[in-house]
């Protein structure tokens, strides 16, 4: 696919008029990051956001002690880093490959003026910015306020809406990463999944986890999460 097939793809940038989608086309820097790479550190300049063409990118924060908190995973077709658009602040966060990627970089100063040229850019970058101030939202809900078991329930549910009400799940990060996007460590992971799995809550093999029963899950996510 060119250049322009893939913003055109892009859910930040649809329903765009083929001159616009062209201005972006315009304005965007090509990269690829290795395995592993730092895409942007917390405190740098946001000079510009970036949007996931291919591979996998993680967001997150690391404490004095160096202790990692993942805020985010981004795939395809998903734009990260873009706060700063708005704001002209640095970068809140860090940003890293997970495998090799391939995203596009879009400046900030010339963004900004296609915005001026162009509201509905604005427009959909402001819609895909409120759908995840939601999930952070409920990312600190569930990190001050649940245990655990509940995190964890809450995030299989989360997973399955996104991918329309699916119950046989397939993970596409490692036990640790999802352990520390939980805020635990991957031991305590480990025997929460195997006490839902005991409690036919779930089946787990490897990667995959299959969701046995829904409404006992949203149980444990609502009520705070002690198994």
């Amino acid at each position: 696919m060119s250049i322009l097939s893939h913003i055109a793809h892009v859910p930040l940038f649809e329903g765009l008029p083929q001159v616009q989608v062209e201005d972006l086309a315009m304005i965007v820097t090509d990269q690829v990051f290795r395995k592993g790479e730092s895409i942007f550190s917390e405190g740098e300049e946001g000079n510009g956001f970036y949007v996931v063409i291919t591979g996998r990118v993680k967001i997150f924060k690391l404490s004095s002690e160096g202790k990692e908190q993942i805020l985010h995973f981004f795939g395809p077709g998903e734009p990260f880093g873009e706060v700063p658009v708005f704001a002209g602040q640095q970068f809140p966060a860090n940003a890293e490959a997970l495998e090799q990627s391939r995203v596009f970089f879009f400046p900030r100063k010339s963004f900004v003026d296609l915005i001026k040229k162009n509201p509905s850019l604005a427009l959909n970058m402001l819609a895909v910015l409120s759908k995840r101030l939601r999930r952070f939202a409920a990312l600190v809900d569930d990190l001050s306020l649940k245990e655990v078991p509940g995190r964890l329930a809450a995030y299989l549910l989360y997973l399955s809406d996104q991918n329309k009400g699916v119950k046989d799940l397939e993970l596409n990060i490692t036990k640790a990463q999802l352990a520390s996007l939980l805020g635990t460590i991957p031991e305590t992971l480990s025997r929460i999944l195997a006490k839902l799995g005991s409690q036919g809550l779930i089946e787990t093999d490897g990667r995959r986890i299959k969701i046995l029963k829904k409404e006992a899950l949203q149980d444990l996510a609502e009520s705070g999460g002690r198994l």
